[in-house]
């Protein structure tokens, strides 16, 4: 019976690719608009494929090598699974595939949305959002397909007298893990060098072109409008899809591990069976419901930011109610101890998601005071826009922070029936509360996907010079996106604190799978007292490694962890610069040596712009990421295990924090622009302008 139930996961992500597809031929059939509107998606589209041939070649490189070294660890010293090697490229595969498909998908849709929208702006609405649902739902099928792929074969492949039957399910999780280590290394190469190719173009378009010249955002005239348009596929469609999909998958699989071993010794190799399936099956149960979420978003014609934001929020939210409703049902069948509390910690996981979502919506959205107090800070010129903006992002941290303690709190103490000796159980439920965060990501990142559809939509009516109410219809899109793509900043970093939590604690099972492979079958504590290595609790290994606040591996490494997050933004702020101020300079060439660029007789070289970025985003990402490759490797060779985790958690709660400044600071500067161009404290042109787009 449970084996049966298994077969939903990839029976479920089957179906979600079969959406995904339907979606895209759906879109496809749509008409792409004039000869004008359909060169402009050529160009962009052109750019951002060349920009990921260009990436994927330097990511293989770095897999190429990291596969190498885990095959010399595995089949040379016998230090790792015979299987790691191959888990970690297929991984990082799957995670480049969704971002791949999801960006061709965006870049064929904008033209079609653009075009939708000189009839109406729910046309116009339909296909930019069910476009994004492509990049949603391609992300969770292709991540539960590897996922039951990799379960099916190694417990094929792994025999069940080679190990006591409770362990097999701790070799087959853990092995899994690096599965997914694979995808967070692809997300984040994907993600630095999305994010420094996007605000490269995004500088160069905006300083020279609206303040130095005076013309319009995505005007055709300006060289560096097609890079800004193609960032914004590379940045918020493939690197964020990356990013998400390693969050998703790196979920599931730690609490499956922390499943496998909260139940290796209870005696019941079914029941621990059943916990390490449940989080697959929560997140299988999540893509029917997001299916459902994604056909519930519509709106109406001449609609209200607010009615447009309402009309996404309905797909979320029909979406979660039916998430819940199914993880009661799973649990029930699948009778987990106590299921009807280990199913609150899922609700616990959607309740944090949403509160992240709707507190990244108020800080960063014109439709709310923040954002149009920011917009009105630029009176007095952008330096104050500059430090409103920075003080609005360190405000806007406190709730999301919030919100992740209470989830963390919540979801430990309702799994470990509020017995805060059994760690086992609570981090099992913490495990499950990410999963429930993640597990109507196919709407969720439909949502997010959406924005920057939305906004190369309006660019291509810009530039194609389409009607003053195509051009309203595509801004109403446009402001949206801007906010949906805050949002799911926000829910992206939202679940990584979870996910990373729970990763964490799957450490723990790491290490000690890997000191029974070397053969250390016995851990000595410092009092004498002798606990066998595969039944040692995590008190144990704290014990055995003295993992506390008094010892001074643990304060280094949480000092080097928190380091590590400032050190590793410097290193991408400084790129963008760097790139950006190439960009700069050569639209200013342009506009100099090109004769009749900006009366509109001369056509501007776009690909070269297009190619500053494309080789700036390059060089520039490969030392920050692999910075956060080697550093925790670097620091278990000199500090050891108590500093490895020391160093997880000040990267892991400095990172959090960081990160939801940077991203709610930067969503509102955006916004704050756009609420100034919808005529707002003298709209565009204005000084006001002009110091909001410095911001921005």
């Amino acid at each position: 019976m449970d084996s049966l139930l298994f077969l939903l996961v990839p029976a479920a992500s089957i179906v979600a690719l079969l959406f995904a597809w339907f979606f895209y031929k759906q879109m496809m059939k749509e008409s792409e608009g004039t000869e004008t509107m359909q060169k402009i998606a050529a160009y962009v589209r052109r750019g951002a494929m060349s920009y990921l041939k260009q990436q994927y070649k330097v990511v293989g490189i770095v897999f190429l090598v990291l596969a190498a070294i885990f095959a010399v660890m595995a089949y040379g010293f016998s230090l790792q699974n015979a299987w790691v090697p191959v888990a970690f490229l297929t991984g990082g595969f799957f995670s480049g595939l969704s971002g791949y498909l999801g960006m061709k998908t965006a870049t064929y849709a904008s033209a079609r949305t653009a075009n939708a929208a000189r009839e109406s702006l729910n046309g116009g609405l339909r296909i930019a959002f069910r476009s994004g649902a492509v990049m949603g739902l391609v992300v969770v099928g292709l991540g539960l397909l590897d996922i039951s792929f990799w379960y099916l074969l190694l417990e094929y492949c792994i025999p069940d007298d080679a190990l006591n039957p409770g362990q097999k399910l701790c070799v087959i999780t853990t092995t899994m893990l690096t599965f997914g280590m694979g995808a967070s290394t692809q997300a984040l190469f994907a993600r630095v060098g999305g994010g420094i190719y996007t605000k490269a173009a995004d500088v160069g378009a905006d300083l020279v072109g609206k303040v130095e010249a005076g013309i319009p955002e995505d005007d055709p005239r300006n060289p560096a409008t097609i890079a800004d348009n193609v960032g914004d596929n590379v940045g918020d469609v493939a690197g964020m899809g990356a990013d998400l999909y390693e969050s998703y998958c790196g979920s599931i699989l730690a609490t499956a591990a922390l499943g496998a071993a909260a139940f290796a010794y209870s005696g019941d190799i079914d029941l621990q069976f059943r916990a390490v399936i449940a989080p697959m099956l929560v997140a299988a149960m999540g893509i029917i419901a997001s299916i459902i979420g994604i056909f519930s978003v519509r709106t109406k014609e001449n609609a209200t930011m607010r009615m447009l934001l309402n009309a996404l929020s309905n797909g979320t939210n029909i979406s979660s109610i039916l998430t819940v409703l199914f993880t009661f049902g799973v649990l029930y069948v699948l009778q987990i101890p106590n299921w009807a509390i280990m199913a609150m910690t899922v609700v616990v996981g959607l309740v944090v998601g949403a509160v992240i979502g709707k507190s990244t919506e108020y800080y960063t959205s014109q439709s709310y005071r923040p954002t149009q107090k920011l917009s009105e800070s630029g009176k007095t010129g952008p330096a104050t826009v500059i430090i409103s903006g920075i003080g609005l992002g360190l405000e806007s941290t406190a709730i999301p922070v919030i919100a992740v303690i209470f989830g963390i709190i919540a979801s430990f103490l309702v799994a470990s029936d509020f017995d805060f000796s059994n760690i086992s159980m609570g981090l099992y439920g913490i495990g499950l509360a990410a999963v429930g965060m993640l597990s109507t990501l196919g709407v969720t990142l439909a949502t997010d996907a959406y924005g920057p559809i939305a906004d190369n939509a309006g660019g291509n009516a810009e530039m194609s010079g389409l009607g003053e109410n195509v051009r309203h219809r595509t801004d109403a899109l446009d402001s949206l996106g801007n906010t949906t793509a805050a949002t799911g900043k926000g829910f992206a970093i939202g679940s990584a604190a979870l996910t990373g939590l729970a990763l964490l604690a799957s450490y723990i099972e790491e290490i000690r799978i890997g000191l029974i492979r070397i053969g250390e079958n016995m851990l000595v504590m410092s009092d004498g007292t002798e606990v066998l290595t595969e039944k040692a609790s995590f008190i144990d290994f704290m014990h055995y490694y003295d993992v506390t606040l008094m010892n001074p591996l643990v304060l280094s490494g949480m000092f080097l962890g928190a380091m590590m997050s400032f050190l590793f933004c410097g290193l991408t702020m400084n790129a963008v610069g760097r790139a950006a101020a190439k960009m700069v300079d050569e639209v200013r060439r342009q506009f100099r040596e090109i004769k009749g660029i900006l009366t509109g007789e001369s056509e501007p070289d776009y690909e070269r712009c297009v190619a500053i970025s494309t080789k700036g985003a390059q060089r520039a990402m490969v030392l920050p990421s692999c910075l956060a490759i080697i550093a925790p490797v670097v620091t278990g060779l000199i500090l050891g295990v108590s500093g490895v985790l020391g160093l997880l958690i000040g990267g892991l709660s400095s990172g959090f924090v960081l990160a939801i400044f940077m991203a709610n600071s930067g969503g509102a500067w955006d916004n704050a622009k756009k609420y100034v161009e919808e005529g707002n404290f003298g709209g565009k042109g204005s000084e006001v302008h002009k110091a909001t787009v410095v911001g921005d």
